[in-house]
């Protein structure tokens, strides 16, 4: 058993800057992580930083652009402590030695992104969440923070108090990829995830192999509810082979969209009739799909996407990268043809329900990033907005479970006074006992709960050591590949951008008979150590879990908001959804409730208005 005050778990952008501030705080802190940190998935990130830097500029336009941006179902506490802690947060990886873009006169460069009413985007290149990864991962070598490496968490270890606000997190237990050892990490103080997002959901994601919804789902079934998961932001360039994401700097450099005819269409779209290629990411992705499915589509999948006009010494300054990315993935020259580009899940709003501080229901639970909903993004994430989220709140959450009081916090968490009645909507299938299996079901027949934390640590070190065992001694049944396949499908075909009543049951009907197939799961690589086919069958029971969030929220939410379109209802209903859509795992099986968006701010209320661009 590992020890130590507050554990991290992940290493992507959120991971390490909640780490250095916990160790800023005092804290014996180390990072538990599946992957390397500067291999995390944080390093795709092109685009940039948003924080208002310039003269001209404030953080109370950053506030109201990102509210305008959630289609007013941002909260507005966390909108506010984003705008206002961005531009500090900024300055320190610059002074950690981020090699920000910059302009002739020294100033660090900032351009304009979607939905924003100043340039106020940083960025370094078009690889800033690179080299934002390598200069926070220097900070932590510096500081002597240990790093448990290639060591996949597998579960949580908490009580289990009839009410979630009453559970206490006292730790995790990881697989270590390199030896097959599975051991505990007892936590002193807290634990933090910080995992990433549930891209792997979906057949046609910009989101790596590694983002498979860990966090979400282990929070979930500690009783931690998971907030807004419909909202999931389509990014309109991606390349269609692969899903590689191509950046909204394109855009904000001048990039412009045609489609077969040659025709610039932005502009013929009256929510975007002032922005045009620089709308909000959901405004842009549906506009790409309709031009599609009226036919106006190249080869019936794509548009293109041009930047030829800005310049090869603009382009190689700037946007480098995304040549090397459309020529070795498409085989398409960005300086003399356009990039073929569609949209492709990029992006989770919602997540682990926490306050400002990080802090779930459950004590002693911390989240950060994109496994996180506080809720900065509401229904639709704007361009430039994820990074300063990792830093701001990755901060505040490592700060907050090393024992800093940051003081109250102005949104709740858990189901409190101000929650709303669960919905009495009717699925179309039993939805069944979430992420339940066989060793679950063994081991809560044996009943009790370890009195003690040492004790609760090694009960849920032997439950997940008894799960693998179980896992590698079947011979025979189903692989989680075929399983996983059919479940992305069923997303990608259902719950994509535009979305039905009934396209969404039967995304459910199919992530219940994925949930059945997955009762005779079976781990083809009988070895013990570097057995990712035993690490990607754990996945694929956190795919299955979180996939079913994201349809039930879809399926309850009849109305038109930020990235969430349904047919049969295609206008914002303030009146019926100014309200969170809570789902949390009740007895074994999804219970959906409601909690109020908050728009009061410090000084002013946030007033819903149209959105357009």
């Amino acid at each position: 058993m590992y020890e130590h005050d507050v554990i991290v778990v992940g290493a992507g952008g959120a991971g390490l800057r909640a780490a250095i501030a916990a160790h800023e705080a005092g804290a014996d802190t180390a990072l538990v992580s599946k992957l390397h940190p500067v291999r995390s998935h944080t390093g795709a990130a092109e685009g940039g930083i948003n924080a208002a830097l310039q003269e001209g500029d404030d953080w109370e336009l950053h506030a109201y652009d990102t509210m305008k941006g959630s289609d007013y179902l941002g909260d507005a506490p966390a909108v506010e402590t984003l705008a206002q802690d961005a531009p500090e947060e900024t300055m320190h990886l610059e002074h950690w030695g981020m090699p920000f873009s910059r302009e002739e006169d020294g100033r660090v460069s900032q351009r304009p992104f979607g939905g924003l009413s100043y340039p106020r985007t940083t960025y370094a290149g078009a690889e800033t969440g690179h080299h934002l990864l390598h200069t926070m991962y220097e900070q932590v070598v510096k500081r002597g923070i240990q790093v448990y490496d290639e060591w996949y968490v597998m579960n949580l270890a908490t009580t289990d108090e009839p009410d979630p606000n009453d559970r206490e997190c006292h730790g995790v237990v990881a697989y270590d990829v390199q030896s097959g050892n599975i051991e505990g990490f007892k936590a002193n103080q807290g634990v933090v995830l910080a995992t990433g997002g549930p891209g792997q959901a979906f057949d046609h994601t910009t989101n790596a192999v590694s983002c498979t919804g860990d966090g979400h789902a282990m929070a979930y079934r500690a009783g931690a509810p998971l907030e807004d998961m419909e909202f999931i932001q389509f990014h309109p360039t991606s390349l269609p082979s692969t899903g590689v994401l191509i950046s909204e700097g394109v855009r904000g450099e001048g990039g412009i969209l045609y489609n077969s005819e040659g025709e610039r269409f932005m502009f013929e779209y009256g929510y975007a009739n002032n922005s045009g290629e620089l709308a909000s990411r959901d405004v842009v992705a549906r506009a790409e799909l309709t031009e599609v499915d009226e036919g106006r589509g190249i080869e019936d999948e794509y548009v293109h996407l041009d930047m030829r006009h800005l310049g090869e010494e603009r382009i190689m300054d700037r946007l480098e990268n995304i040549l090397h990315l459309a020529e070795d993935f498409e085989g398409v020259d960005g300086l003399v043809e356009p990039m073929p580009v569609k949209p492709g899940q990029h992006y989770a709003m919602g997540g682990i329900e926490t306050d400002e501080n990080g802090q779930t229901c459950i004590n002693g639970l911390y989240a950060a990033g994109e496994c996180a909903c506080v809720s900065v993004h509401g229904g639709n994430r704007l361009g430039g907005n994820a990074l300063p989220e990792l830093i701001v709140f990755g901060k505040r959450a490592g700060r907050h479970a090393a024992g800093d009081d940051l003081g109250e916090p102005e949104i709740r968490t858990g189901y409190g006074d101000d929650a709303e009645d669960e919905d009495d909507t009717e699925f179309p299938v039993t939805p069944g006992k979430a992420g339940l299996d066989e060793v679950d079901e063994a081991i809560a027949a044996d009943g009790g709960v370890a009195a003690d934390a040492e004790g609760l640590l090694e009960r849920a070190v032997e439950r997940e050591r008894a799960r693998v065992d179980r896992l590698l001694d079947r011979d025979e049944g189903v692989q989680h590949a075929e399983i996983r396949s059919k479940l992305q499908q069923a997303m990608t075909d259902y719950v994509n951008v535009f979305r039905t009543e009934d396209g969404i049951k039967k995304a459910l009907k199919i992530i219940r008979e994925c949930r059945q197939e997955y009762q005779n799961v079976y781990v083809d690589d009988p070895s013990r150590t570097f057995n990712t086919d035993l690490q990607h069958t754990i996945e694929t029971r956190n795919l299955i879990d979180v996939a079913e969030t994201i349809a039930l929220g879809a399926l309850v939410r009849n109305e038109f908001r930020g990235a969430h379109w349904r047919q049969e209802n295609q206008i914002r209903d303030d009146e019926n959804w100014l309200k969170h859509t809570m789902v949390s795992w009740d007895g074994g099986e999804p219970s959906v409730w409601y909690r109020p968006v908050i728009l009061e701010g410090q000084d002013k209320t946030y007033e819903p208005k149209e959105r357009s661009y």
